[in-house]
């Protein structure tokens, strides 16, 4: 893998997303029935925040350690919209950034997805799984890998 490659060779176009004031039980309905962790919050058409499944099963599950009920997790998700647990203050990429400024973010922060943005609006985003999936493929970590 190239790592002065723009983001786009490797991002996942066109993500799934949500908006922001869509209720939590939509989050949780995306989060079951798709093999994501990252969910974009759009409004108007704009990234205005994004998800993660940690965050959201952590709000989900409640702020204890103790056991809880279906009814009460059913009430926080139909009372709480995306708006209300979504990280707001994101690292972006456009389409053109390199790899290696995507891997300066992860090693520098504690998240492990970047969204890909023009103009505002979501295009896409690229995950630290992206970049190890590209890895695993690429005939020349391979060669490298097999001198070792």
């Amino acid at each position: 893998m190239n790592v002065l490659h723009p983001v786009s060779h490797i991002m996942t176009p066109n993500p799934i997303t949500v908006n922001f004031d869509d209720r939590l039980a939509v989050v949780a309905q995306i989060f079951g029935t798709h093999k994501i962790h990252h969910l974009p919050v759009v409004k108007n058409g704009k990234l205005v925040g994004l998800i993660s499944k940690s965050d959201f099963l952590f709000f989900k599950r409640g702020f204890s350690n103790e056991e809880h009920d279906k009814g009460h997790e059913e009430v926080r998700l139909n009372n709480y919209t995306a708006k209300d647990i979504m990280t707001a203050k994101l690292a972006k990429l456009e389409p053109d950034d390199k790899i290696n400024v995507a891997l300066e973010i992860f090693k520098e922060n504690l998240f492990h997805g970047i969204p890909v943005v023009e103009n505002d609006a979501i295009i896409g985003i690229i995950t630290t799984y992206d970049i190890i999936k590209h890895l695993a493929v690429d005939n020349e970590a391979h060669a490298a890998y097999d001198l070792v």
